[in-house]
């Protein structure tokens, strides 16, 4: 069996860098497909995270760090190109002159009607590279499922209730020893939180995930869209370590070089940090953005980027405190040995 099946990851997530010009109508091209998920970060500003996608459409915008519903914003992002996007003028998306990062995912650029489980929802779904978007109609009904296409349990879910101001909420299958009766808040640095009513008390299956009661994940009558991530393969791992309070801190495998990282502690109230091979192109990673916030882009957790996994080079206590549990989502930038037998490379 072939390591990895995906032996060029950038075909299914790439991090795109661009320099705004303020004007209607610019084309970001370079991403190398057409995204169906597109989340933008102006990185020099105070400004809110800016994400588009597919299924929503165009102009219809949510943002990791606050609560608030969609916005229509005309000239946010008016397009999904195939090799980009187009965005408009709204300073979140191309104020002028300012550097802004674009992650961007790949999902089916189609949509189909999925009745897996007991609330109908509609799909957009890559089954090779272990990502699906999802949208419902909550019914504030515990136990009630929903179909999120991916043919495999999900390891992460990431799920706004977007008709209404509410926070979001996050599943991740190496949070505790009992993921499935606890979230973590994407717009918030909160620890762990504890309350069936989120998922049911009940860990997704390779058709659907369950619901609980609460209206952060299932608003009676609410429209809600939720981010499923599998894991695959030298191209995504999802899991936790510990830290070691070192300089010379904790290495995590992951079988591929990273080119995207989120780390967030969950015993403790500490941001979700952001890494990228294209803000970083050499080691020390440590140009961080903050999931949970608007901050400009700082100088705070520092990693490396190594040909298998990464690196902690710091004792700080977001990313690397003694004892501390910290989970993280990464993507590759290449596997460690590809199926044509061609090994990574450290930076």
């Amino acid at each position: 069996m072939a390591y990895t099946t995906i032996n060029k990851p950038s075909d299914y997530f790439n991090t795109k860098l661009y320099t705004g010009n303020g004007t209607t109508d610019t084309a970001i091209t370079g991403v190398g497909f057409q995204p169906d998920w597109v989340w933008i970060k102006n990185r020099p500003d105070v400004r809110d995270h800016q994400i588009y996608d597919s299924i929503r459409g165009v102009t219809k915008v949510i943002g990791s760090d606050r609560t608030s519903a969609e916005a229509t914003i005309s000239n946010g992002l008016t397009a999904f190109g195939s090799d980009g996007f187009t965005v408009g003028a709204d300073s979140n998306v191309n104020d002028n002159g300012d550097s802004h990062v674009a992650w961007n995912w790949l999902a089916s650029n189609t949509t189909a009607s999925n009745t897996d489980g007991s609330i109908t929802s509609t799909v957009s779904a890559n089954t090779t590279s272990g990502f699906s978007i999802v949208k419902y109609t909550g019914t504030e009904s515990a136990g009630a499922t929903v179909g999120h296409g991916l043919g495999v349990a999900p390891d992460v879910i990431i799920v706004k209730n977007y008709a209404v101001t509410k926070e979001w909420n996050v599943y991740h299958s190496a949070n505790t020893s009992t993921p499935q009766n606890e979230y973590l808040i994407f717009n918030t640095a909160d620890p762990t939180n504890t309350n069936a009513n989120r998922w049911n008390n009940t860990a997704p299956t390779s058709s659907i995930f369950t619901l609980g009661d609460g209206s952060e994940t299932n608003g009676n009558g609410n429209t809600h869209i939720a981010y499923c991530f599998a894991e695959k393969k030298a191209f995504s791992k999802f899991g936790s370590y510990v830290g070691n309070g070192n300089a010379d801190g904790t290495f995590v495998y992951t079988g591929f070089k990273p080119a995207f990282v989120i780390i967030k502690r969950t015993d403790d109230a500490r941001a979700w940090f952001i890494l990228d091979n294209k803000r970083d192109t050499g080691n020390p990673v440590d140009k961080n953005l903050y999931a949970n916030e608007s901050n400009a882009e700082a100088i705070s957790e520092r990693c490396d980027f190594l040909s298998n996994g990464f690196k902690l080079t710091t004792s700080s206590g977001g990313s690397n405190a003694s004892g501390a549990n910290i989970i993280y989502m990464a993507f590759a930038e290449a596997p460690l040995v590809g199926s044509n037998n061609v090994p990574a490379t450290a930076r």
